[in-house]
């Protein structure tokens, strides 16, 4: 299928690793323009040597998410002229929410939401002038069935879910789609600290752990980042101009509804 976004530019969070590195690398192969965003530019020279090129114009950003206003600063000193968004950050830390301290929502809060809501006022504007713009949200699928063990991020994840609907609501108009992509238990330097967390606090071994949360999937199996990249890349495309306001859950079924 030609997705028709050849030469048009994308800005790609958390492009480091797991789903944002594949995410970008997925954009890349499609002649997309990709600029990496992180706050390890060690890491990021690393993708960008690894991400497919075809006379294509990639680049990198190095930008700390714990801090907006540094965020929104390297941003604008870009040229701004993204026609793609993938908001992609690492999940916080698990625990009880009972248990969270105020501080942890705040945090969360801040490189999530925040940040989120800078990159897409410095975005918006290039979008709508030129009547086509992808915002997709990777978040989690506990915005339709919280994750036991996961109480900040829970609670973080649903405000940027309704953040992203209400946007949907209001950039339609002008050609740009908002959509999250929920991922279930996927391949990730993230799956394997939520791992080895359960394991020190059930006393299970990492293996009997990671059966477990496999075998609550009816696939029986981890996702890779790629397979989620894949539905990160359909929805900025143009075959996916009239899906807006979504939760796409990319779990292998584990989401009981549906």
């Amino acid at each position: 299928m030609n997705l028709e976004i050849q030469n048009k530019n994308a800005l790609v969070c958390g492009s480091t690793q797991g789903i944002g590195k594949a995410s970008a690398i997925g954009l890349a192969a499609e002649g997309v323009n990709v600029t990496l965003i992180a706050r390890n530019e060690e890491k990021l020279k690393a993708v960008l040597a690894e991400l497919p090129n075809n006379n294509q114009q990639h680049g990198y950003i190095v930008a700390d998410f714990s801090n907006p206003e540094d965020l929104k600063a390297k941003i604008e000193a870009s040229n701004l002229n993204f026609h793609m968004l993938i908001n992609n950050t690492g999940g916080p830390a698990g625990g009880p929410v009972f248990n969270a301290q105020l501080d942890e929502f705040e945090r969360a809060f801040t490189q999530h939401l925040k940040c989120n809501h800078v990159l897409v006022q410095a975005l918006v504007p290039f979008m709508k002038s030129n009547g086509f713009g992808r915002i997709i949200n990777v978040i989690s699928t506990s915005v339709k069935q919280p994750l036991d063990g996961l109480g900040v991020s829970n609670t973080i994840r649903g405000a940027v879910a309704n953040w992203s609907k209400t946007l949907a609501n209001e950039l339609g108009q002008f050609g740009i789609t908002v959509n999250n992509v929920l991922p279930g238990a996927t391949g990730t330097e993230r799956l394997k600290e939520i791992i080895n967390n359960k394991a020190q606090k059930t006393g299970l071994t990492v293996d009997e752990v990671a059966q477990n949360m496999m075998n609550a999937s009816p696939a029986k199996r981890f996702a890779t980042p790629e397979e989620i990249a894949n539905a990160v890349v359909f929805l900025a495309s143009e075959k996916a101009s009239f899906i807006n306001g979504i939760n796409v859950p990319v779990d292998g079924g584990r989401t009981k509804s549906l």
